[in-house]
C-alpha cells in the first residue's frame, strides 16, 4: 500500500549517464543524511534513557533492555530483504518508504505508555530504519559521478561514524530539558524534511532488476539466522543459560546452512554470496566487521570507566568522548578525496593502525589521568577511524556491479551492525569476567580488533582497487 502511494504521488528525477546535476545532488545527498542521522542515532539514544523509561514505565531493569534490543534485531533481521527489494523495485522508493515508516513509528513510539507497547513501536520503528540503512550507499552510486564517488561515501561515512559515537552526548543533553518521549518526538519534523527532500530529489534506479524475484522463504531463514547469532552472542557474553545458548547455536548452524545452501542455487541470491567471491569485496566487508567491534568495545566501555574508576560527571564524560567524533567528521571527508588517488587497503591499513595505537594508548592510561591526555587519545582513535572507513566503504560499493549496488548495501550495513552487536557483546562478557578491570580488558581487546582489521586491509594491495579496474 505505502509502495502504491509513493508512486503515485512522487515524481522520479531525471538520472544523467554519471550522477546527478549539482543542484539536485546536494538536496539528495542531505534526504540521505537527514534519514540516516536519526536511523543510527535511534539505536544508541536508548541505552541512556533507559533507567527512566524503565521507571515511568514501571518496568525491570531487565526487561527494559528490549526497547534497544527490538530495534537492533528488527533492524538486522530485515536488512539485506530490503537492500534486495531496492534492486527490484527501486532504491528511491524502498527510502521513501523506510522514511516514511519511521516517522510514523517514532511517534507511536513517543504516544506509547506501557513496556510491550513501546516495544513493538520499536520493532516497527527497525524496520523503518532498516529500510533507510539498506539502500543509502546504493543511491550514492547514483546520485554522484564515479569520479567523485570517494566524497559522497566519506560524507555518508562521516553521518554514520559521528551519529553512532554522539548518540549519548545527544540523548543526555535531550534528557536534561525534556522528557523521554522528545528523544522519539524530535524524529518526527527530522523524518518529514528529508521526506519531502526525497519526494523532491533522490532519483530512480538507472537499472532495475525487475526480472528477478523475492523469494520468501530465504527471507525468513535470513531473519532466522542473523536473530540466533545476535541472539546466542549476546546470551553467552550476559551470562545465560549454557543450553539456551546451545540449543540457539545448533539452531542457528542447521538454519544457517541450509540458508546458505539455498542461495548457492539461486541465480541472484538474497544473501549475495556471488559477491563474496569478489576479493577485495570480502576483505572489505571482513575490514568493516573486525573495526566496528573495536569501535563499539571502546564506546560502550569507556563511559563506565570515566565515571566509575574517574568519578567524572555525566557532563564531563561526554565531553570528554566529543574529541573521537569531532575527530572522524574532519578526517572522513578528507578520506573520500583521497581515495581518488590512493589504494584503499594502503588508507585502510594505515588509519586503522592509527585507530589500534589510539585504543591501546587509551588502555595503558595512568591511574588519575588529567583531561588533555584522554582527549588527544580520543583524537587519534577518531581520526584513524575517519581514514579508515570512507575508502573501505567506497571499495565496498563500487566492487559490486551496478545493478547489484542494492546487495552490496545491505552488505555493508550488515557488516557494520554485526561488528557494533558483537563488540557491545564482548563488552558485556569482559566485564563479567574482569569486573573491575572489564573497561581495561575491552580496550585491549578492541586494539587486537584494529590490529587485525588494518592487516586484513592491507591484504587489499594485492587486488586492484575499483577505479583501477574502471580505468
Amino acid at each position: 500500500m505505502i509502495f502504491t502511494l509513493l508512486t503515485i504521488f512522487s515524481m522520479p528525477q531525471t538520472l544523467p549517464s554519471d550522477g546527478l546535476p549539482v543542484p539536485q545532488r546536494y538536496g539528495a545527498i542531505l534526504a540521505i543524511a537527514l534519514g540516516i542521522t536519526v536511523a543510527v542515532l535511534d539505536g544508541a539514544i536508548a541505552n541512556v534513557a533507559l533507567p527512566t523509561i524503565a521507571r515511568d514505565l514501571q518496568a525491570s531493569p531487565a526487561a527494559s533492555i528490549w526497547i534497544v534490543n527490538a530495534y537492533q534485531l528488527a533492524i538486522i533481521v530485515s536488512l539485506l530483504s530490503l537492500s534486495f527489494l531496492g534492486d527490484i523495485l527501486g532504491y528511491r522508493r524502498v527510502y521513501q518508504c523506510g522514511l516514511v515508516v519511521f516517522t510514523c513509528t517514532s511517534l507511536f513510539c513517543a504516544l506509547s505508555d506501557s513496556l510491550g507497547m513501546l516495544t513493538f513501536a520499536r520493532v516497527l520503528q527497525g524496520f523503518g530504519g532498516a529500510a533507510l540503512m539498506s539502500v543509502n550507499t546504493a543511491l550514492i552510486r547514483i546520485i554522484y559521478p564515479q569520479r567523485y564517488l570517494g566524497r559522497g561515501m566519506g560524507i555518508n561515512s562521516l553521518i554514520v561514524a559521528v551519529s553512532t559515537a554522539a548518540g549519548p552526548t545527544v540523548a543526555a543533553a535531550v534528557l536534561s530539558v525534556a522528557s523521554w518521549q522528545w528523544l522519539f518526538l524530535i524524529n518526527v519534523p527530522v523524518g518529514l524534511g528529508a521526506l519531502f527532500l526525497a519526494f523532491r530529489f533522490l532519483p530512480d534506479n538507472p537499472q532495475k532488476a525487475s526480472e528477478q524475484r523475492f523469494d520468501i522463504p530465504s527471507a525468513i531463514m535470513n531473519a532466522l539466522t542473523f536473530g540466533l547469532l545476535i541472539s546466542a552472542l549476546s546470551g553467552f557474553a550476559q551470562g545465560q543459560s549454557g543450553k539456551l545458548v546451545a540449543a540457539e547455536l545448533v539452531a542457528l548452524v542447521v538454519i544457517g546452512v541450509v540458508f546458505i545452501r539455498r542461495q548457492l542455487r539461486l541465480p541472484v541470491p538474497l544473501l549475495p554470496v556471488d559477491l563474496l567471491r569478489i576479493p577485495v569485496f570480502s576483505l572489505s566487508l571482513g575490514t568493516s566487521v573486525c573495526s566496528f567491534c573495536a569501535q563499539m568495545l571502546a564506546m560502550v566501555s569507556l563511559p563506565f570507566f570515566l565515571q566509575t574508576v574517574l568519578h567524572r560527571d555525566e557532563v564531563a564524560t561526554g565531553l570528554l568522548l566529543t574529541p573521537w567524533p569531532l575527530a572522524t567528521m574532519v578526517m572522513a571527508p578528507i578520506a573520500g578525496r583521497l581515495i581518488e588517488r590512493y589504494h584503499a587497503g594502503l588508507l585502510g591499513a594505515i588509519g586503522l593502525g592509527c585507530f589500534a595505537i589510539g585504543l591501546f594508548s587509551l588502555a595503558l592510561l595512568p591511574a588519575s589521568p588529567d583531561n588533555w591526555s584522554i582527549i588527544w587519545r580520543m583524537m587519534i582513535c577518531g581520526a584513524g577511524f575517519g581514514l579508515f572507513q570512507s575508502p573501505n566503504n567506497h571499495t565496498i560499493i563500487s566492487s559490486a556491479p551496478r545493478h547489484r549496488s542494492g546487495g552490496a548495501s545491505g552488505m555493508l550495513g550488515t557488516a557494520r551492525l554485526l561488528g557494533q552487536t558483537s563488540g557491545a557483546a564482548l563488552v558485556a562478557l569482559m566485564f563479567n569476567l574482569f569486573s573491575d578491570q572489564g573497561t581495561h580488558a575491552s580496550l585491549l581487546l578492541a586494539g587486537g580488533f584494529s590490529t587485525l582489521a588494518a592487516i586484513v586491509s592491507a591484504l587489499r594491495l594485492t587486488q586492484p582497487g575499483p577505479q583501477q579496474k574502471a580505468g
